[in-house]
C-alpha cells in the first residue's frame, strides 16, 4: 500500500502542536529554499534549529552538525535533502525518539516515509511546511 499524506485538518494539528522545528540541510544561502523557508517559519513564531556541518550559525540560532548534537528537544525534522539520504534521516528520528518528520519536495523516500510511519512517527511527505502552513493556519 503506498505511503499517502495525513488528512489536511491532521496536518494543521500537527503543525499548530509544533514549536521547535529541526531544518536539516538547512542552507546559509539566503537565496535556498531551505534558508527562505526556515527563515519564513521562523517569523511565523516557530524556533529554527539549523542541522548542517561546516556551520555555526544560522538565522541567529546556532547550528548543529546533526540531529544527535542537539541538545534541546526537537518537535519536527523538516528534511532538505536529496532522498536518497532520507533513510539514515528516519533512523536517527527513530533512535532519538522525534516524532515528528516533514519531506520537503524533493526529499521524499516511499520506503522511509513507510518505515516511519510503521514506527509510530507523524509524516508529511512531498509538499512545503511553510504553504501548508501559510493555507492551513493563517487563516
Amino acid at each position: 500500500m503506498p505511503f499517502t499524506n495525513p488528512e489536511p485538518e491532521q496536518i494543521k494539528a500537527l503543525l499548530k502542536g509544533v514549536k521547535t522545528i529541526a531544518v536539516l540541510g538547512f542552507s546559509p544561502k539566503p537565496v535556498r529554499a531551505s534558508h527562505s523557508i526556515a527563515r519564513q517559519m521562523q517569523r511565523y513564531g516557530f524556533r529554527i534549529i539549523p542541522v548542517r556541518p561546516g556551520i555555526s550559525e544560522g538565522l541567529g540560532e546556532k547550528a548543529y552538525r546533526d540531529l544527535a548534537s542537539v541538545p534541546e528537544r526537537v518537535d519536527l525534522v523538516n528534511v532538505f535533502r536529496s532522498g536518497e539520504h532520507v533513510p539514515e534521516v528516519v533512523e536517527e528520528c527513530l533512535r532519538l525518539g522525534i516524532r515528528n518528520i516533514w519531506m520537503q519536495e524533493g526529499a521524499e523516500n516511499e520506503k522511509s516515509a513507510e518505515r516511519a510511519l510503521a514506527a509510530g512517527m507523524t509524516v508529511v511527505m512531498g509538499r512545503c511546511i511553510m504553504r501548508d502552513y501559510t493555507r492551513l493556519c493563517r487563516e
